[in-house]
């Protein structure tokens, strides 16, 4: 590997450190000295186990920035926290911390804005503006983990962006954080939230990595997705299902379907029965099959989207269609009500703000 600009620490695996620091004149070895402490979110400077010259060394050479934290909503329901990342060149993103009985998962963002212009979504208001590199992902763990004093035990990539148009970011992240030297979230904690981009769920199945897979499926037919998601005009509902297929048959790994419910749009009782029938057709056998789960997601009301989430009558009958049809079917919990905690506001919301001062 060369390094002929600075490199960002957070960015490099362990091998990769060695080879810097041998560049650098220093010994291989004090790599295993400064990744753990890297990830544990010290800078070069504030480490006290290496010696000045060396200190200086790193800080000549590379970069260190752990994102700042801008502004911070904290639930009063439930305890959930919403973070306004500040990126090392003044862009921001999302991230939420939540607690389970499990334990404390935070979702963090992929992209500074998004592409995928899906209608009831506000990360995608604007567009994307840039990729985060591997190392703004590690950062925002990092980041919330050292402000909360909270141990986060699982991580969703569900937040601003779309995380396999930022493939190769995200995958040496997913390396980064499995580190036991490092971060130390196991595989099996971290889920992967995609839109439908079947190239990149290829590719993603070939590394055989024991994540958890969701899809953005959100309807059940090609017209009714195609008008709230603009990849369906890409990557059809075939397409995507086969993609799916072959995803389980390379990983064996369950995945999860997300369904956003939309008053008046795809949460009637024939959409649900439509919804059971694509997915018990298109993955299962009568003898064998992928297991098969929809997570029910109400609609987050976004003004530019004019969608309304569906009533608890209509949510509760969907799931119900499901389930009797041997899918299963759970509703989201709705974590942080009182601050918005679905990504996209609090970003939009301050840059407008800023834009009006």
């Amino acid at each position: 590997m060369e390094f002929s600009q600075k490199s960002e620490l957070l960015s490099l695996t362990p091998r990769e450190l060695e080879e810097l620091l041998l560049s650098l004149g220093e010994p291989k070895y004090r790599a295993g000295q400064i990744f753990p402490q890297l990830h544990k979110g010290l800078s070069p400077e504030e480490m006290t186990n290496i010696g000045k010259l060396t200190r200086q060394r790193l800080s000549e050479a590379t970069t260190y920035h752990l994102p700042r934290v801008k502004r911070k909503l904290v639930s009063a329901l439930d305890g959930t926290v919403k973070y306004l990342f500040e990126l090392s060149d003044g862009n921001c993103v999302e991230s939420v911390l939540m607690q389970y009985e499990h334990g404390t998962t935070i979702c963090i963002s992929t992209q500074v804005g998004c592409n995928m212009g899906c209608r009831f979504c506000a990360s995608t208001i604007g567009g994307k503006v840039r990729n985060l590199t591997p190392g703004e992902l590690l950062g925002q763990v990092i980041a919330a983990g050292r402000d909360s004093g909270e141990r986060i035990d699982g991580i969703v990539m569900m937040g601003i962006g779309e995380p396999l148009d930022n493939f190769d970011a995200v995958v040496r992240f997913l390396d980064l954080v499995n580190r036991p030297e490092g971060v130390n979230i196991g595989y099996r904690h971290i889920s992967l939230s995609t839109c439908g981009l079947v190239d990149k769920i290829d590719r993603l199945a070939a590394l055989r990595l024991p994540i958890t897979l969701s899809i953005s499926l959100h309807a059940a037919d090609d017209e009714t997705r195609s008008a709230i998601m603009p990849i369906n005009r890409k990557y059809n509902i075939a397409a995507l299902l086969a993609a799916c297929k072959r995803y389980f048959e390379a990983t064996g790994r369950r995945i999860s379907f997300e369904y956003t419910l939309i008053a008046g749009k795809n949460d009637s009782r024939e959409a649900a029965e439509q919804l059971a029938l694509l997915l018990n057709r298109s993955l299962r056998t009568r003898t064998e099959g992928m297991p098969i789960h929809v997570n029910l997601i109400p609609v987050n009301e976004v003004k530019e989207s004019g969608f309304q989430r569906s009533g608890a009558k209509a949510v509760k009958a969907f799931a119900a269609v499901l389930e009797r049809n041997g899918i299963r079917a759970t509703v989201r919990r709705t974590l942080g009500a009182d601050i918005n905690a679905s990504c996209g506001q609090l970003r939009k919301e301050t840059a407008e703000s800023e834009l009006h001062e």
